[in-house]
């Protein structure tokens, strides 16, 4: 089966996204829409692809699926839009902006019975894989403590859209959500947590901290940050051993596997382009199987995630100008 995808929007994201679907067989970047016909078409050109001026005649246009690549806000009516004109989804991360929205989505997915996915690209890599397969081997025993991180310097000039309250801008949906989903893959939902957070001069979070408790006794420490580089690494720690996760350790990485009183294993990084690619991939698998959800980023735990950011931002009053009472 060949996937014929189309995109909406043509951000750098999009323009990652197809660059790197030309190492995936079987994947093929055929159309893009974007409300201004200047920068579709710039696009299109760019790409050899069809250009279209707006997002409906992207989601009415000869395609298999639609990749949704837009600004947060953004990500809600573009996929309804797209799944009730009988196309399938891939939705860019955060999910939403909030659970009402993802929740819309999701109905509107299985009122279509179409299959949608959030693009966390980071679940579908192979040392995700592998750290999935090691935990359940059993091979560092129970978890006890996850610690994850992701700060990036990223001032207003020029990364205005992250400081944007308009456009749902802070460190928790865009940096901060990568450290949470790898919690919730492991640990899932927290049965409680604790946050504090700093704001920028814009209202929205510059740094945010999390400790995510579990029923078992597990914690998770979280932290994410606009204002600086963090080692952006991840620690998986059990009552057998540890995981290491290099730099940064939700894109293609090493890693290595530290058994208690053993010397350490590694697993480097052996992989070519950007890994936008696997997510694509597998949606093309669960298109052809006929299947309306991905069991790697099941909708039930995209949802659960986006309910468990609304209770931190209700934690730290971060609330959006568009978002209703």
């Amino acid at each position: 089966m060949t996937v014929r995808w189309g995109i909406i929007g043509t951000g750098g994201i999009a323009r990652a996204f197809t660059k790197d679907l030309k190492f995936a067989d079987g994947h093929s970047v055929v159309a893009v829409g974007s409300r201004n016909l200047e920068k579709s078409t710039i696009f299109a050109n760019e790409f050899n692809l069809t250009g279209y001026g707006s997002y409906e005649e992207l989601v009415r246009a000869d395609i298999d699926a639609v990749y949704v690549a837009t600004p947060h806000p953004m990500h809600a009516p573009n996929t309804i839009l797209a799944l009730n004109n009988g196309k399938p989804v891939l939705c860019e991360k955060p999910f939403a902006v909030n659970a009402r929205e993802s929740k819309a989505m999701i109905t509107a997915a299985r009122t279509n019975h179409l299959l949608l996915v959030e693009a966390m690209w980071s679940r579908f890599l192979p040392h995700y894989a592998r750290v999935r397969q090691l935990i359940a081997e059993g091979a560092i025993g129970e978890i006890h403590l996850i610690e994850a991180d992701h700060g990036q310097p990223l001032p207003a000039d020029p990364y205005y859209r992250l400081h944007a309250p308009e456009l749902a801008g802070g460190a928790l949906l865009d940096l901060g959500i990568y450290p949470i989903s790898f919690t919730f893959m492991l640990l899932g939902r927290p049965e409680s947590f604790e946050v504090t957070a700093t704001k920028t001069a814009t209202g929205v979070d510059a740094q945010t901290s999390m400790i995510f408790a579990y029923e078992n006794g597990a914690h998770a420490l979280l932290t994410t940050t606009l204002e600086v580089r963090t080692p952006c690494t991840a620690r998986v720690v059990g009552t057998k051993g540890v995981i290491e996760i290099d730099s940064p350790f939700y894109n293609p990485t090493s890693m290595r596997l530290i058994r208690n009183g053993r010397d350490p294993e590694n697993f480097p990084k052996n992989y070519i382009g950007h890994g936008l690619r696997e997510q694509a991939m597998e949606f093309g698998r669960l298109l052809e199987s006929g299947a309306l959800e991905s069991d790697l980023m099941p909708l039930d735990d995209s949802q659960a995630i986006m309910e468990t950011m609304d209770q931190i931002r209700e934690r730290i009053n971060l609330r959006y100008p568009f978002e209703t009472q």
